[in-house]
């Protein structure tokens, strides 16, 4: 049971941003757009409400994840694992084709390599982190999340609850995750009780060189205690033509005396043949646990030449 809630816990998000021994591969979606100006979303007709009714009830990355599984795709996954300096113990890189025919799936691997310290003696991998990834992405490779909706009622077993609370972590950073020690309570940034300990910023730009976009940030307060929030950042990108979400960063630090959690993670989609899709998908995370190791893990997954 400790296992499956920080299995949570360091899902509730996926930012890449390389440790100090390995390249920066465009971190968070704030850099993949270039910045224009601050905006008064007033003079746009809009207001803050606006925003956060968006965030809340998007569906974009969950409908994304599950329209994969219309399409054929190359595909780039990079993961590092990181002893407790910070130096790469670990590799895994994958370069597949995702094969859609006739309403069948297949996985072509174009490159497979692995290095150091990834696997234990039965074959599984060392961390956790990286267990968290093979069931999210390759699930999703195989499947599409074909079935079961994002945020699921009363769940059938401990199991599809365990799930339930992964989805809402990864696909609806905002919302509240009942059953997470410490931290359910904090997670629903946008309550009466939590809204007063973030500041909100507004401004606009350019997403892949020509989407029109809003980036709407809720940051916390520097006058905030750290120990009264659990997401530091949500950065969420708008298309300005249609108020659809694009892009997500978040940001998420947690610490006491029997959790050490800092993740990063970033999720980007672009249009295809009308659907969206992932296009990038970026992960750091440190976390800290009683009677465990420190783990640390990066990641870089990246989804490209989407053919029907």
């Amino acid at each position: 049971m400790v296992k499956k809630i920080i299995f949570s816990l360091f899902f509730i998000t996926i930012s890449y941003c390389s440790f100090a021994q390995q390249p920066r591969y465009n971190p968070d979606t704030i850099r993949t757009i270039v910045i224009d100006s601050v905006v008064n979303i007033h003079s746009h007709k809009l207001n803050v409400q606006d925003f956060i009714d968006a965030v809340l009830a998007d569906t974009s990355f969950f409908q994304a994840f599950r329209n994969m599984k219309k399409y054929s795709f190359i595909g780039e996954n990079y993961i590092y694992t990181y002893d407790k300096n910070n130096k790469i113990n670990g590799k895994v890189y994958r370069k597949f084709k995702r094969i859609e025919s006739g309403g069948k799936q297949t996985i072509d691997y174009i490159a497979k390599r692995d290095s150091g310290n990834v696997y234990k003696k039965d074959g599984k991998y060392q961390l956790y982190t990286v267990n968290m990834f093979d069931y999210i992405f390759m699930n999703a490779y195989k499947s599409g999340y074909g079935s079961g909706s994002m945020i699921q009622g009363k769940p059938d077993s401990k199991d599809q609850s365990y799930k339930d609370k992964l989805k809402i972590l990864i696909f609806a950073p905002g919302h509240r995750v009942d059953g997470i020690p410490f931290i359910s309570n904090k997670t629903e940034i946008f309550s009466p009780d939590m809204r007063p300990l973030y500041d909100y910023q507004f401004a606009r730009g350019t997403y892949l060189d020509s989407i029109p976009v809003y980036r709407f940030r809720v940051v916390q307060k520097a006058s905030t205690s750290n120990s009264d929030v659990v997401i530091k950042e949500l950065t969420t990108i708008f298309d300005t033509r249609t108020f659809q979400i694009l892009g997500r960063y978040v940001n998420i630090q947690y610490h006491n005396l029997f959790i050490d959690l800092d993740v990063k993670m970033n999720m980007e989609l672009n249009r295809f043949n009308g659907d969206l899709v992932p296009t990038k998908i970026t992960y750091q995370g440190d976390w800290n646990i009683p009677f465990h190791k420190d783990e640390k893990a990066s990641f870089l997954i990246v989804q490209k030449e989407y053919t029907k």
